[in-house]
């Protein structure tokens, strides 16, 4: 039996026992992203409110991955398939869109996360298939996806239009989370500039990374996309992330 054989993906719909558990995932994400408001408000929502466009990846009694999308009008006025301000404004409107009725013409990834132990076995492939398959039972021909490069985090000065510019000799991104989704059919189509926003007191930031916070101008942040500004005299310091549209169909 390979390494995968033993693991089970389905819609979260399916198997309602382990949506309190779906957190339970030893992730990677820096730990100042989950400070982002629009994700502190409403991601703990995702999962029960629209379980048929989530799906769940066990190994036996174990959670190991979870794919989380949601499903937005973007025919509405003033709205658009692929905004700017990507995750934060798709996650806003598919529960503004629950909450007055809207029905969606669209859904959008919001994450795939697998556990530390099961990476490099190629269940983020799988994971995104199932998440296309999710949508697709939905009535939704195409799946969006606001992609956080997973190694962007390494070159943070370089802008995210030029790193995505960046190929292999395979004309696939160097980008390894990139290379996954046009590898699996996706096609890259724009950058959301302002896709997730932090901003805190420099106190905050401190306590979020370790570091000292105590200069004005750009700092370098581990596990940060692009530098966060700081300023001191006001005590701030802002996070604006970018993103990378990718479009499947389902």
């Amino acid at each position: 039996m390979s390494e995968t054989d033993s693991i089970v993906i389905t819609p979260l719909s399916e198997r309602p026992s382990l949506l309190s558990r779906i957190y339970e995932i030893a992730d990677t994400w820096p730990a100042f992203i989950s400070h982002d408001p629009v994700a502190e408000a409403l991601l703990s929502r995702v999962a029960e409110d629209f379980p048929h466009y989530c799906v769940v990846a066990t190994d036996g009694d174990r959670v190991v991955a979870r794919g989380l999308s949601v499903p937005f009008d973007a025919d509405l006025d003033g709205r658009e398939e692929m905004p700017d301000k990507g995750w934060d404004q798709v996650l806003v409107w598919s529960f503004h869109d629950q909450h007055h009725g809207h029905v969606p013409t669209t859904a959008s990834a919001l994450e795939i996360t697998v556990d530390t132990e099961y990476l490099g076995r190629g269940l983020s492939y799988r994971m995104l298939a199932a998440l296309r398959d999710a949508v697709g039972r939905q009535g939704h021909n195409v799946l969006l996806a606001p992609v956080r490069p997973t190694a962007k985090h390494l070159d943070p000065r370089v802008t995210m239009t030029d790193y995505v510019r960046r190929h292999g000799d395979d004309g696939h991104p160097t980008d390894p989370w990139l290379r996954v989704h046009v590898k699996a059919g996706g096609s890259i189509q724009r950058i959301a500039s302002a896709s997730m926003t932090v901003s805190g007191s420099l106190a905050q930031w401190r306590q979020w990374t370790g570091l000292s916070f105590d200069t004005d101008g750009d700092i370098d942040v581990p596990g940060a996309l692009v530098p966060v500004h700081c300023d001191t005299a006001r005590d701030q310091a802002v996070y604006v992330e970018p993103n990378v549209w990718v479009r499947h169909d389902a």
